[in-house]
């Protein structure tokens, strides 16, 4: 198979990834909830995992790092732990429907949209300036479209946040693992990412990186295998937003993705996805059956495109047939596509891993 969907969930991982899922299936158990040996092997394994998170991603303390399901789960609890009924929030125009259902889920909640022409981050950061001030709760941002690929300035939004006191919570589900993410440097209050994309681990795993002094609000209430005669969730990290046991298995195999992703470098990484969707971009530009999104700058590890002659759902069976995956559709993101003018159609799109090819882009252009 020829694999394009890593936007999705990376398909080939490194083998150290599985591995590390399969010793600690053998080996752990639950911390926290003994003192014999395979419960201390999961602490030690969950402080491990902390640590190389906030050294990668420029978190203060390992205990900043908490352990999710998910980047939905932690966007949950980033934007449960700030917003309420009744305030405004200020979002992008190419946010995920894991930001845009739970603000709709709190009720009340009233968005200003800030929305701008694809690769333009002049507009971008107007748009923030203009919209961001003093009435403001959050401000929820991706750092880069699910699909477009389009990475927003994410330093200069910070920056507006910060001159207006405002919360910043960052949606790094797309961006992790490929480009810098820093919670100190971007001042955010939180940032979200899964562990099963940019970082290699497997699916169900997840990170909330929490910046200082966040008192974040618990999504899920129960044991932690701390302070077990109070009734109250704990008030300090990570206990407080973890409840019940943990994905210790899945936790191993992100730990193992984290260490790859270090040892490879960001750089090496992203240069070989953008090498990779730069081929399929120019193939495809030059033809009169296809529009392409892609980044004039260059950048981005995933590409939209709009097949002008079939739908993008029955190219993607289509390709689907021969061996290629890829992923058709709004791709769970219909406000980007309503801000990028494909809602009525969605798009087909291509995202890259650094286990793709430039050789895997040439075969993929000649069945087109």
């Amino acid at each position: 198979m020829i694999y394009f969907d890593s936007a999705a969930t990376t398909l080939q991982k490194p083998a150290s990834v599985p591995a590390a899922v399969a010793d600690a299936i053998d080996t752990m158990t639950t911390p926290g909830r003994g003192d014999h040996p395979a419960a201390r092997m999961a602490a030690d394994l969950m402080l491990r995992c902390r640590m190389e998170a906030a050294e990668l991603f420029d978190v203060p303390t390992p205990e900043n790092v908490i352990l999710t399901s998910n980047a939905t789960h932690g966007l949950n609890i980033a934007i449960r732990s700030l917003v309420s009924p009744g305030d405004t929030v200020v979002i992008s125009g190419y946010e995920h429907n894991a930001v845009t259902r739970p603000l709709r889920d709190i009720g009340r909640v009233s968005c200003r949209i800030v929305n701008g022409r694809l690769f333009d981050p002049r507009q971008m950061i107007e748009g923030f300036r203009r919209a961001v001030d003093g009435g403001v709760k959050a401000v929820i941002c991706t750092h880069t479209s699910n699909v477009f690929g389009y990475t927003l300035p994410m330093d200069e939004i910070a920056g507006i946040c910060r001159e207006r006191g405002v919360p910043l919570i960052v949606d790094a589900s797309q961006s992790a693992g490929i480009q810098p993410v820093s919670l100190r440097r971007w001042g955010a209050a939180y940032t979200a990412m899964p562990g099963h994309k940019g970082l290699y681990g497997p699916q169900g795993t997840g990170l909330l990186l929490c910046g200082e002094g966040q008192t974040a609000r618990p999504l899920l209430a129960g044991g932690t295998g701390s302070l077990s005669l109070q009734q109250e969730m704990p008030d300090f990290l990570p206990d407080r937003l973890e409840a019940g046991t943990q994905n210790v298995h899945g936790a191993a195999g992100l730990l193992a993705g984290l260490r790859f992703v270090r040892a490879q470098g960001l750089e090496k990484i992203r240069r070989r996805e953008e090498e990779v969707l730069r081929i399929l971009a120019a193939g495809l530009s030059g033809r009169d059956d296809f529009r392409v999104f892609a980044d004039p700058a260059g950048g981005g590890s995933a590409l939209s495109v709009l097949p002008l002659r079939e739908a993008p759902e029955t190219l993607a069976d289509r390709l689907a047939e021969q061996g290629v995956a890829v992923r058709a559709g709004l791709h769970c993101a219909p406000l980007a596509h309503r801000t990028a003018g494909t809602e009525e159609t969605g798009t087909l799109r291509f995202s890259a891993s650094i286990f793709n090819t430039p050789e895997e882009a040439e075969t993929v252009l000649r069945m087109l």
